[in-house]
């Protein structure tokens, strides 16, 4: 069917493939980083700001540096960002399928990793390294991690739309579009099949999860990622 006025034709939906940084770099330069990933609304902030104070560990959230990898990455590079930034607010979250949603949104797709991994190796040495975000991929991640040093959270529907609710960016997403209901309905499909996607992507890879619902608190998390991670508290404490 042709495309109405103003509506953007809907390229085919190909298999979401991470883009590889084509790095032949061994993972020892990051034995010191820890990773935790995960579905959107699973408590990776809370959990990570917690255990990165409780084991003097340096915090590297990946939602932080969103906006600074975008103008970093050039657009031949990374063609699914550069799809969406041409886009409305319309376009993103309305008139697309959840579908197309989730197997073209940039960052699920991969693109910029390259840049956390860039970021990484630049920190100075000093104490490990905390890594948390939703834009850790199983496949990508697992290059450079060694056995106990990543783990990925994934959120039941219930503490997904119960932490959403609680801090609000995703109906503030949705309150910009011309039809915020159909805009949150959309975002929380894509987000429930990400969350599908990561519980596959690690059971294939053999991969450390932790199931979180709602009656997971925020110390029993904390305390469970801990475990995953193998994290002591620093010395003299």
């Amino acid at each position: 069917m042709a495309a109405g006025p103003g509506r953007r034709r809907e390229r085919p939906v190909e298999a979401a493939q991470p883009a590889l940084s084509g790095r032949a770099v061994p993972p020892a330069p990051l034995a010191h980083v820890y990773w935790i990933g995960g579905g959107s609304g699973a408590g990776k902030s809370t959990v990570a700001r917690r255990l990165a104070d409780e084991h003097g560990l340096r915090l590297y959230v990946t939602d932080d540096v969103m906006a600074e990898h975008a103008r970093r990455s050039p657009a031949a590079g990374s063609p699914a960002l550069a799809d969406f930034l041409s886009m409305d607010m319309d376009e993103r979250w309305v008139r697309r399928s959840p579908e197309t949603m989730l197997a073209t949104f940039h960052w699920f797709r991969g693109e910029g990793f390259d840049l956390i991994i860039d970021d990484l190796m630049r920190m100075p040495p000093g104490p490990g390294v905390l890594v948390e975000g939703f834009r850790l991929l199983p496949e990508l991640v697992r290059p450079w991690a060694a056995p106990g040093q990543a783990v990925w959270l994934l959120p039941t529907p219930g503490f997904r739309r119960a932490a959403f609710d609680s801090r609000g960016s995703t109906w503030q997403i949705a309150d910009r579009t011309s039809d915020p209901p159909r805009a949150l309905r959309n975002l929380m499909e894509r987000d429930r099949m990400f969350t599908d996607r990561l519980r596959a992507d690690t059971r294939r890879l053999h991969l450390p999860v932790i199931e979180v619902d709602t009656a997971s608190t925020e110390r029993d998390l904390a305390d469970r990622v801990s475990r995953a991670l193998a994290l002591r508290p620093p010395p003299g404490t």
